[in-house]
């Protein structure tokens, strides 16, 4: 496939970031190619982007970019396929009273506090792009969540007694959903807001009639990633194509180790 520069997107220009510390693999240092000026990705061209295995952290659409590293895979449920694992339908039917309310993309006080409790208890901030260290962690969470300039939406999920337990920003582009980030509430050990919120997510999106959900990057080493192996039938972004973790299982797995 082309390149970002070979794309119908002759006003942007691409650069790659000083390197900064990888959140996934301990020691390493990571770097990102950035699509610039982001005012001009719209949602035309981030849906040819991320069919490039480009993401998005606020206002920046970013791909992966090291120099010494290839093992962030971009991954898509391939959705008219996928069938639940029993552990998957049994944390959808644990959850499903909870009430999921579709919001356009702003700050909310009670969301931040929840994301604040989950970073506290998690330790991991998914955002790539660099973030200024004088910013407060209340505006790192806006610019990082609250802002886009594509198709995006905020999903919250509220229990019986009206508190907020999950919460996912969400972009649509032509051909699937991408799930940007989700946070939930970590305290409850024996809950399953994960899975439950990809569920939802899947079920949702295929209502929509999309084909595709993208789980952003995968890389086999890291451990805070595993969870998205489980939902399959699902495509890699390998070497500039899509390709299927079932028909092409074992060079797939020997391409992202």
């Amino acid at each position: 496939m082309s390149s970002p520069k070979e794309l119908p997107l002759h006003a942007l220009q691409f650069y790659v970031t000083t390197p900064y510390t990888c959140g996934y693999i301990a020691k390493n240092l990571a770097q990102s190619l950035i699509a610039s000026p982001h005012h001009l990705v719209d949602a035309t061209a981030y849906g040819h982007l991320i069919s490039q295995g480009f993401r998005r952290s606020g206002k920046f659409t970013y791909r992966p970019h090291c120099e010494n590293c290839i093992k962030c895979v971009p991954v898509r449920i391939v959705l008219d396929l996928f069938t639940p694992t029993r552990s998957q339908k049994r944390a959808y039917k644990q959850h499903n009273n909870l009430i999921a309310t579709v919001l356009p993309l702003g700050f909310h006080q009670a969301h931040y506090e929840l994301y604040s409790a989950y970073q506290a208890l998690r330790h991991t901030a998914e955002n790539v792009v660099n973030q200024n260290r004088d910013t407060s962690e209340e505006d790192q969470y806006k610019q990082f969540l609250c802002q886009s300039n594509v198709k995006s939406i905020m999903v919250e999920f509220r229990d019986t007694q009206d508190q907020v337990k999950i919460v996912s920003v969400i972009d649509t582009v032509a051909d699937g959903n991408s799930a940007v980030y989700t946070f939930y509430d970590a305290t409850e050990t024996k809950a399953s807001y994960g899975t439950y919120a990809i569920m939802w997510l899947i079920n949702w999106t295929k209502q929509r009639s999309l084909p595709y959900l993208y789980l952003g990057y995968w890389i086999a080493e890291s451990q805070k990633m595993a969870y998205k192996e489980k939902f399959t039938p699902q495509e890699r972004f390998i070497n500039n194509e899509w390709i299927s973790n079932i028909k092409n299982n074992h060079a797939t797995k020997g391409a992202a180790s």
